[in-house]
């Protein structure tokens, strides 16, 4: 038999060996996270963070799961709708990103309301039925069993909890669709080789966007994980999608 493979980016790798080489990559693009995150999107992955925020329906007093996230941008988000009776855990798998996650909100001074855990998006430490939300933005495409991990969020979700997935995603139109290419493969990798003096990762960021399960594809794995009331909104003509569903 076989090692089971799976993808990272275009290349097969052992099932494995995944989760070490997407947190190599973030190990290496964590310090210009921010700064690539404005330069690649020209700033509107705000605009994409700030919708997402809305269709959570997150209210205050409520308890948020921020997944995978990184340099916490939704964290401060979703801090901002819970309020002081409410808590946001910033969640990441990998130290480095987590690290300045958790810096940065102190820098900029949220610091009550908020914790931090290191952990798996696949195996969350987390009794059932502890959280209103779960957030996951562009995180889901870098975790090796996605649908494992969708199980897990559904599980520790309660009854009427929401979960919200920001996420890279199919585009729409076949003009657009080679404009987007071209950005994506020459001029993405070209950005990450001057700016973060690294090319190879931001050429991985594009390929693993690719690799990812278009709108209907995903909507379909969050079904099947148990989530109800299911339904997508494109953003840029699909460049981005949030998805949405519920625990019933």
């Amino acid at each position: 038999m076989t090692d089971p493979t799976t993808h990272f980016g275009f290349r097969e790798v052992p099932t494995n060996e995944k989760a070490k080489l997407v947190r190599s990559v973030f190990d290496s693009v964590a310090g210009k996270y921010d700064l690539m995150n404005d330069l690649m999107s020209m700033g509107i992955h705000r605009i994409w963070k700030r919708i997402a925020l809305q269709l959570s329906h997150v209210r205050y007093g409520e308890k948020v799961l921020d997944l995978a996230g990184g340099t916490g941008d939704m964290t401060a988000l979703f801090r901002e709708r819970v309020g002081d009776k409410g808590r946001v855990i910033l969640s990441d798998i990998n130290a480095e990103m987590l690290k300045r996650g958790r810096d940065r909100l102190i820098d900029d001074g949220v610091a009550e309301g908020v914790d931090y855990a290191q952990i798996d998006a696949e195996k969350l430490p987390f009794p059932d039925n502890a959280f209103d939300c779960v957030c996951i933005a562009f995180g889901l495409r870098n975790v090796t069993h996605k649908d494992e991990a969708l199980k897990s969020m559904h599980r520790v979700l309660k009854p009427g909890g929401r979960l919200i997935v920001l996420e890279f995603s199919e585009a729409q139109g076949a003009l657009f669709k080679k404009t987007y290419d071209l950005y994506s493969f020459k001029l993405l990798p070209l950005i990450g080789k001057l700016v973060a003096g690294d090319e190879e990762s931001y050429r991985y960021l594009a390929e693993s966007i690719r690799m990812h399960p278009n709108q209907e594809t995903l909507k379909g794995m969050m079904v099947e994980a148990g989530f109800e009331r299911c339904e997508y909104f494109n953003l840029t003509q699909g460049v981005v999608a949030i998805h949405r569903g519920y625990k019933v």
